[in-house]
């Protein structure tokens, strides 16, 4: 439906951020449609479960009010996958493609909403990237529904273990979390397949699409871009410290890590310390974490994946620009350098905003929750905002028991941690020249 009326939507006068944010909508309406009817559940589900559904597939973020795996026939699973794969590679993407497959030319318009969808800085080879995003991602999920299949097909028997291969290499590719088993992953906590091959997934998934490309192209790393350069930096080093964060934290947890021997500890740690980047997967029960452990996942949740990602959050080199503008301001320094490159102040200015309006967003989400699920204690409710923020995914168990209300605000909160990043973003960057400047003036502060 999307792709056919595509050149159509985009002639009324909508901006870019506007349009992006129709197609998710006209795709989650679509995607509960089809997710209630009879032929989609093995059981009876609510509108409003069926929209939630819907919302956390194309926002890829992975929270359910009912069982994937028990509510849901196989057609629904289905419905469930290819709302993934949209709100992974992106509506307008996957729009623009079947256009260029049917010989359609792409005028400037389209050019400007993939801009946008793809989060690039210029539409200058935008069409040749959206090409680029469905080839890597198709032979990504593929060789690595492969290698899952080589350990789940003798588990589970070859057809079973092919189609559960193929829904969670999708899955994670993409960030999106869902997994057809109700406690997750967990019952593979000690499994190295699956534990290499779900987290490279959403590892590569996370980085951006921009950065893959990079990478693919075999440069050396001194003649990557600035911001690859950063994201690869910073995914080492923030998967590292979150690893020896979590297996310290959880060592001695009797209901996590703690009855676990040395290696399966290590295996644990690192999946859980990788998986709040916007995957959604667990090994480990979340609600068994310490506070600690859940305080230190809700940070992570909140930093995010990279720019042009499958992920969510405030994004990695965001996150990134705002310690290196806080080091050069403690040091004195005017300019924001990194890797012999200099920052624009533009992108500071982005940072601070997105990051700035992220938080408001946040804590007003929060705060309606607290009154609307008056009952769950609060870190339950902040996880599950930041969460769903973030579109990670993980949660503390709060999800099934939200009322209506609170599952309607939470699709809500999905949506604009979906759009609204990114929405925001190019908002801010966008340069306006005033006719008149004001005098500078100094105002007192810290």
């Amino acid at each position: 439906m999307l792709p056919i009326g595509f050149k159509r939507l985009t002639k009324f006068n909508f901006n870019p951020p506007q349009l992006l944010a129709i197609a998710f909508i006209l795709s989650m309406v679509l995607g509960t449609i089809l997710l209630k009817l009879p032929i989609a559940t093995s059981q009876a589900i609510s509108w409003v479960d069926a929209l939630f559904t819907a919302t956390s597939a194309i926002t890829v973020t992975g929270l359910i009010t009912v069982d994937t795996g028990s509510a849901y026939t196989l057609f629904g699973e289905i419905v469930i996958l290819v709302l993934i794969q949209l709100g992974g590679l992106g509506v307008m993407t996957i729009a623009v493609l079947i256009y260029i497959m049917l010989g359609k030319k792409i005028g400037m318009r389209q050019r400007l909403i993939i801009q946008q969808a793809l989060n690039q800085p210029s539409v200058g080879g935008v069409i040749r990237l959206v090409k680029k995003v469905v080839y890597y991602s198709l032979v990504i999920e593929g060789v690595a529904a492969c290698f899952l299949a080589l350990d789940w097909g003798p588990q589970f028997g070859w057809g079973k273990g092919i189609y559960y291969s193929l829904f969670h290499s999708v899955s994670a590719f993409n960030n999106a979390g869902f997994s057809i088993w109700s406690n997750s992953l967990m019952s593979f906590v000690n499994d190295p397949v699956v534990n290499i091959v779900i987290t490279i997934l959403f590892i590569m998934g996370g980085v951006g699409f921009t950065v893959l490309a990079e990478l693919w192209g075999g440069h050396d790393f001194h003649r990557l871009s600035l911001h690859t350069k950063l994201m690869v930096t910073g995914t080492v080093i923030l998967t590292i410290l979150s690893m020896i964060v979590v297996f310290i934290l959880e060592y001695n947890n009797p209901n996590t890590i703690g009855p676990m021997s040395t290696p399966e500890k290590m295996w644990a740690s690192y999946f859980q310390a990788v998986t709040p980047r916007t995957a959604g997967f667990n090994t480990l029960d979340t609600g068994g974490l310490s506070h600690a452990t859940q305080f230190f996942i809700m940070i992570l949740m909140f930093i995010g994946a990279g720019s042009a990602s499958t992920g969510g959050g405030i994004k990695l080199t965001t996150f990134i620009v705002l310690l290196l503008s806080t080091l050069a301001f403690l040091q004195g320094r005017k300019d924001i350098t990194v890797f012999q490159r200099t920052i624009k102040f533009r992108i500071v200015q982005k940072s601070l905003a997105l990051t700035m309006l992220s938080m408001l967003f946040v804590s007003l989400s929060a705060f309606i929750l607290t009154i609307t699920e008056h009952s769950a204690p609060f870190l339950e409710i902040m996880f599950e905002v930041i969460s769903a923020f973030g579109t990670v995914g993980l949660s503390m168990g709060l999800t099934p028991e939200l009322s209506v209300i609170g599952k309607l605000v939470v699709v809500i909160i999905m949506f604009c941690g979906k759009i609204g990043p990114l929405t925001l973003a190019f908002s801010f960057a966008k340069s306006r020249t005033a006719n008149i400047r004001y005098p500078e003036s100094d105002v007192l502060t810290g």
